[in-house]
């Protein structure tokens, strides 16, 4: 089965982000209009590395794509579009880790009482 992406519109980014510069928490935001809290970081860089411009909707971008081929990035932008991968692909990894967390927790039997152990010792006569 393969996964669906969702786009969003510039609008709909700079509304999200204007509620949380706004004083609401980062949490609540992303709750309300249907993202992670990650998306939310991810969009606010890019808005303010490049402006309302960087936060694109869906569709090719309007300039630049001459013949189909992406503009040049600088050594600098490859790097940081590296590092925006590995974080995408480490908030992944943790949302599956914890989610693996809470269910070997919830699958522990609960001890006899604090300071229980598994087992007690046999005593030699």
């Amino acid at each position: 089965m393969a996964l669906k992406l969702r786009s969003y519109t510039r609008e709909f980014k700079l509304e999200a982000l204007s509620r949380w510069k706004a004083g609401e928490s980062v949490e609540t935001v992303a709750r309300d209009v249907g993202v992670r809290a990650d998306q939310l970081y991810l969009w606010r860089r890019k808005l303010a590395a490049g402006g309302p411009e960087a936060l694109r909707g869906s569709g090719r971008p309007s300039q630049g794509w001459e013949g189909g081929a992406a503009p040049a990035a600088s050594p600098e932008q490859r790097r940081i579009a590296e590092l925006e991968r590995q974080v995408g692909r480490q908030a992944l990894e943790l949302d599956f880790l914890g989610g693996a967390l809470q269910r070997i927790e919830a699958s522990r039997r609960p001890s006899d009482g604090p300071g229980a152990t598994a087992s007690t010792p046999r005593s030699r006569r």
